[in-house]
């Protein structure tokens, strides 16, 4: 029997979040007005985004924001930054009011008719929209429910799962079924929190590169394990963490992670999708796979598997990496199973990546690898 999700449909929850997002924006302008009247400098408490204000806690299982703030006045210094966050602030109020959206290089561009509080640079319109994402992080909201969507959609997706879409113009329930795409695959939208899912399937299996991804799906891996394949493509965008993040939530299933044995594959991209980064703090709480494991490739793999002759010398970059997450990074030094395993990565000085299995035939992966992995799930990493 297929798994239900949530009891709040996702248009009741949509709803619900566009009514609070506009309160949100509201109550900001009905303060700066309420300022005014009362002949004082207006202004707008924002976080403080940086890595001094993060933390990470084991129990939530993600990288958070703490409670420093700054506060953005009108002064003759700031009127132009000020203006700026308003506009953009009411510019998103109208693209909820209009379920409308517009993308960070469209948002640039709408305010070339501002005048002088209009945008020079993308990187202008970038940070300001950051921290009015980050105010609106803080009331539960995030950059999606202020209609602006990343440039880049989501990864591909495989297997044992329908999407429940909707037709934008009418409405009408849209399902696609994963199974159907022959050796194709369906792609992430840029923004996921309308969409509902059915599976039978028993768990995710994230995967780093497209070549393996292509490999699993070619040979419908996913049918014979009865689970979903979702491809990163390297460091995962937003919509395929938001939409991972949501298929585990909704229905109640593990995430494992199989990605390159070094440095990057550990400390960029599942850290990045278990626990966010410390740079996106404000977000991580949308967008991190507190659930998510890692199932290799694993240093201790290279050993079990026979892989020593298909590995390459750690470079310098990937040599300071892995000593930086050892001694900066909150999440690796929580877990001493990871310190384990970079201390023996660095020991050994070398990396593998997923397709050195192909040592022992291009299809070992499927018929060795990844079912003795699955059979011990005790031994992957949190």
């Amino acid at each position: 029997m297929a798994r239900r999700g949530k009891k709040k449909s996702p248009a009741s929850l949509r709803d619900e979040l566009d009514a609070r997002t506009i309160a949100l924006i509201n109550r900001v302008a009905g303060q700066v007005r309420d300022s005014i009247e009362r002949g004082e400098l207006p202004a707008i408490r924002l976080p403080v985004r940086s890595l001094a204000n993060v933390t990470y806690d084991s129990d939530k299982g993600y990288f958070e924001l703490g409670g420093a703030e700054k506060t953005r006045t009108l002064a003759v210094n700031t009127a132009r930054t000020f203006a700026q966050t308003l506009r953009l602030m009411a510019t998103a109020r109208g693209m909820v009011e209009q379920d409308d959206f517009a993308t960070k290089r469209e948002a640039y561009y709408v305010s070339k008719n501002w005048g002088d509080a209009r945008f020079d640079e993308q990187s202008e319109s970038d940070a300001v929209m950051d921290d009015i994402e980050a105010l609106a992080a803080a009331h539960g909201l995030s950059r999606e429910q202020l209609r602006f969507y990343p440039e880049s959609h989501g990864g591909s997706v495989a297997g044992e799962l329908t999407v429940l879409d909707r037709n934008p113009r009418t409405g009408e329930t849209i399902e696609i079924d994963c199974r159907g795409f022959g050796s194709g695959a369906y792609g992430i939208p840029r923004s996921v929190e309308h969409l509902e899912f059915r599976t039978r399937a028993k768990f995710i299996l994230a995967i780093e590169t497209g070549g393996m991804f292509q490999r699993l799906n070619s040979h419908r891996f996913w049918e014979e394990a009865n689970c979903i394949l979702v491809e990163m493509g390297g460091v995962p965008t937003r919509a395929t963490r938001r939409f991972i993040r949501r298929l585990a939530d909704s229905m109640d299933l593990p995430v494992w992670c199989f990605t390159d044995c070094d440095p990057y594959g550990f400390a960029n991209i599942y850290r990045t999708l278990k626990v966010g980064s410390g740079n996106a703090a404000h977000i991580n709480r949308f967008f991190c796979v507190p659930r998510a494991r890692y199932l290799g490739v694993t240093p201790r793999d290279i050993i079990d598997f026979g892989l020593e002759d298909a590995t390459h010398p750690l470079s310098k970059t990937d040599i300071k990496r892995a000593r930086d997450a050892l001694k900066n990074d909150p999440f690796f030094t929580a877990h001493p199973q990871w310190i384990a395993a970079i201390e023996q990565l660095l020991e050994m000085g070398v990396r593998a990546e997923q397709q050195a299995l192909a040592k022992w035939g291009l299809n070992y992966v499927i018929e060795e690898y990844l079912p003795h992995k699955l059979a011990d799930q005790s031994g992957f990493l949190p």
